[in-house]
């Protein structure tokens, strides 16, 4: 479990290195998860150099680990938010405008790619969709 929690953070951590060291203006963490999703689909051709912990199950039982405690990430966040009342109490109307605005550009922007996605794959989805 700790070397699938070490390839995660240094996957996160490169990530960032490239980020900052390039000067790219896309978030560091991206980056990482883009590195991750590379590291699992090699991880069978290079089976033999890593280590077993990267080769069995423990790297998706250590992501599901993690996930499962996702919201303890959100109390700094909170913290934060709490801390500055007086931004919100100034700028609240503009903020909750945007925070709406923004979901409904995702909402959007997420129908239309799989508007997209499902025209691209036909009617059915794929040749092995049951009848």
């Amino acid at each position: 479990m700790i070397a699938a929690f070490a390839a995660i953070l240094l996957c996160q951590l490169a990530g960032e290195a490239v980020v900052r060291g390039v000067g790219l203006s896309l978030p560091g963490p991206v980056l990482g998860m883009v590195m991750m999703l590379g590291l699992l689909a090699l991880r069978e051709r290079f089976a033999a150099r890593l280590p077993a912990e990267l080769t069995n199950d423990r790297l998706p039982a250590t992501g599901r680990g993690i996930l499962a405690h996702l919201s303890l990430l959100f109390v700094p966040a909170g913290v934060g938010v709490v801390q500055r009342l007086d931004v919100f109490g100034a700028w609240g109307i503009a903020l909750a405008v945007a925070l709406v605005v923004s979901t409904l550009l995702a909402l959007l922007a997420t129908v239309l790619t799989f508007l997209a996605v499902s025209r691209l794959l036909g009617e059915n989805g794929s040749e092995d969709a049951a009848p």
